[in-house]
């Protein structure tokens, strides 16, 4: 393939446009550029090949690595398409032909490039010095068919590099650096836990799965049950999107993006709570059950609470000035309601807190006598305002630092 070919077909991507966004090749096409100008002057192309080994390298020194998987992750009208269930002849005919395209970029060295744009200077002696990029033999055709036999548990795009999410202005944003909180690191609460994990299993497989409501005390590890349960089946095609209160107007028009999505989403609401003239009570109330438009298949709600209804209520609530106020009470209490499986966190017991004190100082190696740490973690405790996993994973903690004695 001549120089002018390399470039032609690199601008003329259809398929895979938004490759060209991609900064790593970004500064290829900007060398291809350079080369197709036909400028005899080796600076500006000695300055293109640097910028582009450079970006290359921060990632890593095979090109055809680093091109592959941009390709297999890259979100494209036929890997939706596909998703869908259907791909169209003309989609399927483009996606061939840049396949076998991109293979050949993938096997493209600098003396290549050298050959094609200057044949009559031989191996370009004056850009000897350059480093030279690696490459290696792949069949990307048959492994982009392999990643949409997949796509329901590898995603693509974003959802294929990442596995949580938060939300900014109304759209996804991944979050580079999530909580490695593993379900072996937390204690205690096997039996409450297992039961959101069956119902994740069911989100997972396709059938009828409840939104989850944990409710409970403080430092029982509800949120870190969701995050632990999200990183544990991510490679499943779970991806768990954190929701705040204030952002739960912008849900309805995000689940209607996601349900097209062929992974499964979990969306997380931590610390949940309003009170009784909330706006984003009835926009809750809505996404759980109510909207005519159904609930997603793919889509699951998850909320942490310490509060039994949700609701905060005070005696004045009660006895007002409300001619119904039965009525009132019934539609307050109706949002925890929606929330098909609840499941109660309560605070640990002695026993129940010293197996879990157990079970940590295992993990994190603690070589104190057994019944020397009981008697400081239930001092700690004490201090700490009372026994729970937090204040049990807080005092261990503090053994490995040393500061705890």
């Amino acid at each position: 393939m001549k120089l002018r070919e390399w470039n032609a077909r690199l601008h003329g991507l259809v398929i895979f446009r938004s490759l060209l966004e991609d900064p790593v090749v970004a500064k290829l096409m900007d060398l291809t550029d350079r080369m197709d100008t036909g400028s005899r002057s080796m600076a500006g192309v000695c300055d293109a090949v640097a910028e582009f080994e450079a970006a290359l390298f921060e990632h890593t020194t095979n090109w055809s690595d680093y091109l592959s998987a941009a390709a297999l992750e890259a979100e494209t009208v036929c890997v939706r398409s596909a998703a869908a269930g259907a791909l169209h002849p003309v989609l399927q005919a483009a996606l061939d032909s840049e396949l076998s395209f991109l293979q050949q970029l993938c096997a493209l060295t600098l003396e290549e490039l050298f050959r094609t744009a200057y044949p009559e200077q031989g191996r370009c002696p004056e850009l000897a010095f350059l480093p030279r990029w690696e490459t290696r033999e792949l069949d990307l055709a048959a492994a982009y068919a392999q990643r949409i036999s997949e796509i329901g548990k590898k995603g693509y795009g974003m959802f294929a590099k990442h596995h949580v999410f938060t939300v900014e202005n109304g759209q996804l944003v991944p979050v580079k650096y999530p909580d490695p909180q593993k379900l072996s690191e937390l204690p205690g609460y096997e039996k409450e836990r297992e039961k959101v994990i069956a119902n994740t299993r069911a989100l997972l497989a396709g059938m009828p799965a409840n939104n989850v409501l944990l409710y409970g005390d403080a430092g029982t590890g509800k949120s870190s049950s969701v995050k632990a349960i999200a990183n544990e089946f991510a490679e499943e095609g779970l991806r768990l999107v954190e929701v705040k209160k204030n952002q739960l107007y912008q849900i309805p028009d995000l689940m209607d993006r996601l349900a097209a999505n062929p992974l499964k989403f979990i969306l997380f609401i931590d610390d949940l709570s309003f009170t009784a003239n909330d706006d984003n009570f009835a926009a809750l109330k809505a996404i759980l059950e109510g909207s005519v438009g159904g609930r997603a298949k793919n889509i699951a709600v998850y909320a942490t609470s310490n509060r039994r209804h949700l609701i905060k209520e005070t005696l004045t609530d009660r006895t007002g000035d409300d001619i119904h106020e039965t009525d009132t009470r019934q539609e307050l209490m109706s949002l925890s309601a929606r929330f098909g499986l609840t499941v109660t966190f309560q605070r640990p017991e002695k026993a129940k807190f010293e197996t879990i004190l157990a079970e940590l100082a295992k993990q994190h190696n603690i070589q104190m006598p057994m019944d020397q740490l009981l008697v400081k973690a239930e001092a700690f405790a004490i201090r700490a305002g009372g026994r729970s996993p937090r204040v049990a994973k807080q005092f261990i903690e503090q053994c490995e630092a040393g500061v705890q004695k």
